[in-house]
């Protein structure tokens, strides 16, 4: 039973790389896809790149491919192939009490592992879990008893450690949903408490340099139409952009906890919208 425990923690610590000065990072894929935190690659630009290095000390310029800070996480891909990647678990299937794993880099300590118990979750946003965490440890995998990842490890509050669900990391690296025009958000639906059968779209994320920061748009604005019709659905977000056809959306949203319904003219561009 030990050799196969030592057997799970030695494949976590091949397939955690260190990125930047001392964050950490997982493979996610065998071509070169490593996902980490936003923070851990702070300071460098939307395609920018990052130092990242693997368990066998070789070493890569990671490049930046996506990353957003509402949800911590950034995906980075270094030109390598038949790299050991992760095996990715089920977030949605794990137990409090049960026994999990944080591979890392804490305090320069190369591919360091730790374990502990799952403690709770906190709104379905993270897994939280009673295990030593220290600086370094951002980014890295957080794995079940089987060695399948779990959650991507982010921080420490007080003596809890916290982690990104496995089930985020894949909404996360969706490709975008496309349109004919450009907004520059990502979006989800949901309800609106004084119409409930109404959706809004929530904007989780504004592309920088994007129409949608043009008109000032901002993250937590909830979007609930354009050109005076309701949206029910992201779909209906999409028709009105095509709709556009490169003009200006008349777009009406709500922001804070006003129920008081704004309007913006946004001027379209050619090119695709993201939509979560």
């Amino acid at each position: 039973m030990g050799a196969a425990f030592g057997d799970v923690v030695e494949k976590l610590r091949r397939s955690t790389v260190q990125v930047g000065r001392g964050g950490s990072g997982a493979i996610w894929s065998p071509d070169g896809n490593i996902v980490t935190n936003a923070h851990v690659v702070d300071g460098a630009g939307q395609g920018g790149t990052v130092p990242v290095e693997l368990w066998d000390g070789r070493r890569f310029s990671g490049h930046i491919v996506r990353r957003s800070g509402r949800r911590d996480l950034a995906a980075v891909r270094i030109e390598a192939s038949g790299l050991p990647s992760v095996a990715v678990g089920d977030s949605t299937a794990l137990r409090v009490g049960e026994l999990v794993i944080a591979v890392g880099n804490p305090l320069g300590f190369i591919g360091a592992a730790s374990t502990g118990t799952v403690h709770g979750f906190e709104n379905r946003s993270w897994v939280v879990s009673q295990l030593r965490l220290a600086p370094g440890n951002s980014g890295g995998p957080l794995a079940n008893a089987g060695g399948e990842v779990v959650g991507i490890n982010t921080m420490i509050a007080g003596r809890l450690a916290f982690a990104i669900p496995s089930q985020a990391v894949g909404e996360f690296l969706m490709p975008p949903r496309e349109a004919h025009g450009v907004l520059g958000v990502v979006v989800r639906p949901i309800p609106i408490d004084w119409t409930p059968r109404q959706p809004g779209l929530i904007v989780l994320e504004v592309i920088p340099h994007s129409p949608a920061e043009h008109a000032s748009l901002l993250q937590g604005d909830v979007l609930v139409g354009a050109g005076g019709r309701q949206f029910r659905s992201v779909q209906d977000l999409e028709i009105a952009i095509r709709a556009s056809r490169g003009g200006i959306l008349d777009l009406q949203f709500r922001r804070g906890a006003k129920a008081n319904i704004r309007t913006v003219a946004v001027p379209m561009a050619p090119a695709s919208v993201r939509a979560a």
